[in-house]
Parts: structure tokens; C-alpha cells; sequence
């Protein structure tokens, strides 16, 4: 999937779960999410891989299951960059339940959209 869609789906992604949970994730905007959906674009595409290789041999070990902590890390990171002012989580707990929600709604769009 291009850069284009991926952010759309993420501004989507953080507009709805800010709206149907907001004790998990605070948005302050649609430009907010937007922005957010950008910067986590950016990291996925530039900091994760180095992530993703420095943590090989926990991940093997873990079958897998550390790289959804990676995923909550740079959603974490992106809430640091943007501001956590206006898009934050309330605990990691919430950016780990957020990062399972973005990867199977990005999952299911490449899905689709592979076909």
C-alpha cells in the first residue's frame, strides 16, 4: 500500500478509536491525527527496521509476540514528536491495545487491496 493510503487509513484509525475510546487515545483534532498518522508513516518507515533488527534475537525468542511491544513503542514515539498535548495515550497498556487495532485494520486494507 502507498504512503498516501497508509496515512489516510492511520488518520482514520486514530479519529475513530479517539472517538469510541477516548479513555485510550486523546486526538485533538482531525489535523492532529493527520499529523500523527504522518509522523508514524515516517517512523515505520525510517526507526522501526532498526528496531525491528536490534531486537531480532528477542523476538525469535518471543515467537513473534515482541514486535507488537515494538509497535506500541513507536506509537509512543509518534505521541512524543506530535506532542503529547494533543495526541497522547493513557498508558502503554493503551498504545499496545492501539497498535493492535492499526495492524489488523491495516491488515485488512492490504488485504483488499492486494486482490
Amino acid at each position: 500500500m502507498n504512503f498516501i493510503k497508509r496515512v489516510v487509513i492511520n488518520t482514520v484509525i486514530f479519529v475513530a478509536v479517539a472517538g469510541l475510546l477516548p479513555n485510550l487515545l486523546h486526538v485533538a483534532s482531525i489535523w492532529t491525527a493527520l499529523l500523527a498518522a504522518i509522523v508514524l508513516s515516517l517512523l515505520n518507515a525510517f526507526v522501526k527496521p532498526i528496531l525491528l533488527i536490534l531486537s531480532l534475537p528477542i523476538t525469535f525468542l518471543t515467537l513473534g509476540i515482541f514486535y507488537l511491544f515494538i509497535n506500541a513503542f513507536i506509537l509512543e514515539m509518534t505521541s512524543f514528536f506530535v506532542g503529547s498535548t494533543v495526541f497522547s495515550f493513557s498508558s502503554y497498556g493503551s498504545a499496545f491495545l492501539v497498535s493492535l487495532i492499526i495492524s489488523f485494520v491495516n491488515l485488512l486494507f492490504t488485504e483488499h487491496y492486494s486482490r
